[in-house]
């Protein structure tokens, strides 16, 4: 699979199980309609996967300069803290905007999301890696 195609398919994938995930979880929390978080759901994934992508490449692009090569469970948790941390600069002013929330409710909500997809990001890159192979920049190298 090429870089580009590779990073698609993980991107998508990833943001299905979000929104899946996420969707009801912010209507429980706060006790909003399925048809409020719904789109709010779609339009964080949609940010985290513009997000994804870049990111994504920007890591791939770190990666591939690393003599340590693979992918070890400390470069996984570099990887879900780098992605995560980056979205919260986006969905924290949107979820509070959204939900007519304080930025510091819309804080809290984020950072139990935060949690979840810390834990999430890590598992499925895993089984994304485990189903798919690892990227080439993963992969040691011939000189």
């Amino acid at each position: 699979m090429s870089p580009t195609s590779r990073r698609v398919c993980q991107a998508l994938l990833y943001e299905i199980g979000a929104v899946a995930m996420v969707t009801p979880i912010l209507s429980f929390a706060f006790d909003a309609e399925v048809s409020s978080t719904l789109p709010l759901s779609v339009l964080m994934a949609t940010i985290a996967l513009s997000w994804n992508y870049v990111f994504n490449a920007l890591f791939e692009r770190w990666e591939k300069k690393q003599t340590t090569k693979g992918r070890s469970w400390q470069r996984r948790l570099v990887h879900g803290a780098g992605f995560e941390g980056g979205l919260v600069l986006v969905l924290v002013p949107l979820t509070a905007y959204w939900l007519s929330i304080s930025l510091w409710q819309a804080l809290l909500a984020e950072i139990g999301l935060l949690l979840t997809f810390f834990i999430y990001a890590i598992v499925f890159t895993w089984a994304f890696d485990k189903v798919f192979g690892l990227p080439a920049s993963a992969l040691e190298t011939k000189q």
